[in-house]
């Protein structure tokens, strides 16, 4: 464990390197001792100081919630981070490539609750009866630490690697569609590149939400009505350069598009 001018000390040096654009030495590497514990306080610090600066906490996100982006990562249990309000863009935005470090795109499905949703004990039906209205969206991933060799430890300092989120496409209620056979094409530049399916979110992409309530009441925290919550992928992360366009399509829910300059 690490003391607590240590940790400001490290939510400091991604503040800056947010800023700066650049990439970070592993913090597991210069802080063998870590544990989870001080990853989750670090990421807090970072968020109020940012809420401190004028952003305004809008939800979370939750990541490494399927097969898929585990073995991608080589990260074998979920994690979370928090979205502000800068980090919303509609479908059809165009973004600031330089915005963002290692920049990578997943596919995902937002829940946006209409009632607050409190653990340890929240389960898939709490979340159904909470959500208001379930939305395509696409994550932007800004990494501000080296990829090899990360650790979960890592990966939840840099906030969970959230850098953006794109939302697009058809709202719809949770009774509406079946989520777990929601499917999506994901496309670059008219190729398409990857492709999956959101019950890969931990059997359905409401168990995930489910997680976050129940991990966030361990940190003293729960989710408020209004939030917008990332469900966490069912596609690869894939990298994305200068001059891109993205492009999602959900099988019944439309899409969702940006592009890089």
């Amino acid at each position: 464990m690490l003391d607590q001018t240590t940790r400001e000390a490290i939510a400091a040096e991604l503040v800056q390197a947010d800023r700066d654009r650049t990439i970070l030495p592993r913090l597991t590497a210069r802080y063998p001792e870590m544990a989870i514990e001080d990853s989750y306080a670090i990421q807090k610090i970072w968020s109020d100081q940012r809420i401190a600066q004028g952003a305004r906490l809008v939800g979370h996100k939750i990541g490494l919630t399927s097969k898929v982006m585990q073995v991608a990562t080589g990260i074998t249990e979920p994690d979370y981070g928090v979205i502000h309000d800068d980090m919303v863009f509609e479908s059809g935005s165009v973004l600031e490539f330089d915005r963002f470090s290692n920049v990578r795109i997943e596919v995902e499905l937002a829940f946006v609750l209409a009632k607050p949703l409190s653990g340890p004990n929240t389960t898939i039906f709490d979340v159904l009866d909470a959500t208001a209205y379930v939305v395509p969206a696409l994550e932007v991933l800004n990494s501000h630490l080296e990829l090899e060799g990360r650790t979960i430890v890592d990966t939840i300092s840099d906030n969970a690697a959230m850098g953006a989120m794109v939302v697009g496409g058809r709202p719809v209620k949770v009774d509406d569609f079946d989520l777990r056979w929601v499917s999506s094409l994901l496309y670059r530049n008219e190729t398409i590149e990857d492709s999956g399916v959101a019950g890969a979110i931990l059997g359905h992409p409401a168990m995930g939400v489910a997680w976050l309530a129940n991990k966030l009441a361990q940190h003293g925290q729960s989710l408020e009505a209004g939030e917008i919550i990332l469900a966490g992928s069912f596609t690869k992360p894939m990298w994305v350069e200068r001059g891109d366009t993205v492009h999602a399509e959900y099988s019944g829910l439309g899409s969702v598009t940006c592009r890089f300059i």
